[in-house]
């Protein structure tokens, strides 16, 4: 006893505030199981606790409420009711708690209420003492009103057309209408108001305190979860026990239906187990025979994976159907292109290699390197392609080819070097007396002539033959001179070169020096020069590689024409490497010309006096000097002729 009390007397001492309910429905105050909860209760209840009050709940009906409030001895201190907006009732009133409207609602089919005018001669419902009847206690009513202690007998006596129109707060008639279906809402909301806690004058001190503890609950952001507990999110809750009745009848028919679908779960299970013994006989059949396929086909992959070539199998759409990823990035590289300097596309080339259904097989190029391709149809939309790098072979073939030439021309060479040089030398001895000799003569025929004014010579004045005489001499030793340059060339193209005497040489003096001795073939056109500031220096012989710059600028000059050609010199360094390269706008070559362009006795100025030597002899002297010599060209676009060198050695 001593215990019960000791535990009982701070209870007891403890301040308590009496809270009068009446509603019996979510989501503001009702009673479930026999327990008092909903949003003002639980609301009322966090207060308490704020305030070191107890809480105690007691239901009464409305209109006992509205009574109880208002006497100072009752054993009620608060109640929520609703106030209109902007208007206080009489007694002392906490902060607003919840906002919510009054609307018309009419039976189904009558007309809609816009305003208040649109009730005037109506029979309206009113309940007694709820926030609607505050509003209207001071304002003139042009319609019948009918007071009703609860807005569901207003709804009833709009069913038996004893109202024409109730005006009800909207959360009690949401969960009225699903009771009464002929009931309707009419109208926009007409009022608006808040629920608000109320209690007795007397207890302004009370109503003090639960109004700080309700503005402390939202400041702190409690009151918003509770207003989202019970209401939601921009909806009202549903009424509980409607939902708890229409649930459990519900389950009733899903009960039934899970019943008749167990029966027959179990009829289908038995037939599925004897399929399933079927099936699993039949799954390890194929479990056996695809591990023996997974096991070929890995042996297959490893195999074809450790090909150095690349294989891809593609369909039309160019999409990788398998690869092994061996140098496939060269298929959409740009700097991949058929040997003859044609651009290569993918695309193409499977479409054509398709719709004839015949093989390609085609040499390439891509940087320094040389390639063979191969695409092969397999299917109406698919093919394989190949890739194989044949640059060693390539320039096997070359060098081959190169020494069959040189061989060839070697022999040749000094088989008539001697016999060309040995006519050669007298005719330029010849030629040399016979000029002297016209010098000489032509004082003598000036006199003889004006002894004797009819004297002719070949048919000519003695004057005009002389000069020609003089020129013929001039015509025939420049031919002699030109056969001993051919003649010099082909020595100098089948000589071998000693390495041994290189010096180092830096290409922009070259590039200087073969300007000044090119000045008077590149005065007509335009010569812009790009020389590195870095010396790119190599081991050479200067004079060889001047030869190499003035025929490349020589022909570069044949190629464009007077006042528009253009020609560009550059020199650079990138890495270990140095480059010259000369580019200009003229008429450019086809592919068959740039396959034979360093063939000996190729030209294409033949009718102009070239000798097809030129380019011969300077990719030799490129090749002595470990170089190399890239050549693109296009026909009407002009030609870029690239020489790449090791730099020299510190």
């Amino acid at each position: 006893m001593l215990c019960l009390i000791c535990i009982t007397l701070p209870v007891l001492a403890q301040d308590s505030i009496v809270f009068g309910v009446h509603s019996n429905t979510a989501p503001l105050e009702w009673r479930n199981n026999g327990v008092d909860q909903g949003f003002n209760v639980e609301l009322m209840n966090r207060i308490g606790q704020l305030t070191s009050t107890r809480i105690i709940v007691r239901r009464k009906s409305f209109q006992q409420l509205l009574n109880d409030v208002q006497n100072p001895n009752s054993d009620i201190d608060v109640i929520a009711v609703v106030s209109p907006i902007n208007m206080d009732r009489q007694l002392a009133q906490s902060d607003p708690i919840y906002a919510t409207h009054a609307k018309a609602y009419t039976l189904q089919g009558k007309a809609l209420i816009n305003n208040w005018a649109d009730l005037a001669g109506k029979r309206v419902a009113i309940k007694k003492g709820a926030f609607v009847d505050v509003f209207l206690s001071d304002k003139l009513q042009k319609f019948d009103r009918v007071d009703v202690d609860l807005y569901e007998t207003g709804f009833q006596l709009l069913i038996k057309n004893q109202v024409d129109v109730v005006i009800a707060e909207s959360f009690v008639a949401r969960r009225l209408q699903p009771l009464y279906p002929s009931v309707r809402s009419s109208s926009d909301p007409l009022i608006y108001g808040a629920f608000n806690f109320v209690a007795n004058a007397t207890k302004a001190k009370q109503m003090k305190q639960i109004n700080d503890a309700l503005r402390q609950l939202k400041l702190s952001g409690e009151y918003d979860l509770l207003v989202n507990k019970w209401f939601g999110t921009g909806r009202e809750k549903v009424d509980l026990t409607f939902t708890e009745k229409r649930l459990f009848a519900l389950a009733i028919v899903v009960a039934i239906i899970s019943a008749a679908g167990l029966v027959y779960t179990g009829f289908i299970s038995a037939s599925l187990r004897r399929h399933a013994k079927a099936l699993n006989a039949q799954l390890m059949q194929r479990k056996l025979i695809e591990a023996e396929i997974s096991e070929l086909s890995q042996q297959f992959q490893s195999v074809l994976d450790g090909i150095p070539n690349g294989v891809t199998i593609v369909n039309q759409d160019l999409q990788h159907l398998w690869s092994n990823d061996n140098n496939i990035h060269l298929l959409d590289s740009d700097g991949f292109y058929y040997i003859d300097n044609d651009a290569f596309v993918l695309r193409t080339a499977v479409l054509n290699v398709l719709s004839s259904q015949k093989s390609l097989i085609a040499d390439m190029r891509y940087q320094q390197q040389f390639w063979q391709l191969q695409i092969h149809p397999i299917a109406q939309d698919q093919v394989v392609i190949l890739l194989e790098e044949s640059t060693e072979q390539h320039r096997l073939r070359q060098a081959n080819e190169e020494a069959s030439r040189l061989a060839s021309l070697g022999e040749l060479s000094a088989g008539i070097a001697h016999e060309i040089n040995n006519p050669t030398g007298l005719i330029v001895h010849a030629v040399s007396l016979f000029s002297a000799a016209m010098k000489d003569l032509a004082p003598a025929a000036s006199h003889y002539q004006k002894q004797n004014p009819f004297w002719l010579v070949a048919g000519l004045q003695p004057d005009i033959a002389i000069k020609e005489l003089q020129y013929s001499c001039g015509a025939i030793e420049d031919g002699a001179k030109r056969i001993s340059r051919i003649v010099n060339d082909l020595k100098r193209y089948a000589m071998p070169h000693i390495a041994d005497e290189y010096t180092q040489v830096c290409l922009n003096d070259v590039v200087q020096v073969a300007l000044r001795l090119t000045a008077n073939q590149t005065k007509f056109h335009q010569v812009i020069t790009h020389l590195s500031e870095q010396q790119p220096c190599i081991t050479g012989d200067a004079q060889q590689l001047q030869q190499v710059v003035i025929n490349l600028i020589q022909n570069a000059c044949n190629a464009c024409t007077e006042q528009q050609g253009i020609i560009e010199i550059e020199t650079s360094i990138d890495g270990a490497t140095a480059m010259l390269s000369i580019i200009d706008n003229g008429c450019g070559m086809n592919s068959a010309t740039l396959k034979r362009i360093t063939e000996p006795f190729f030209t294409t100025r033949r009718h102009e006096g070239g000798s097809g030597l030129g380019l011969s002899v300077c990719s030799k002297i490129i090749k002595e000097h470990q170089g190399e010599m890239q050549m693109l060209s296009s026909v009407g676009k002009g030609t870029r002729i690239r020489l790449t060198f090791a730099l020299a050695k510190e």
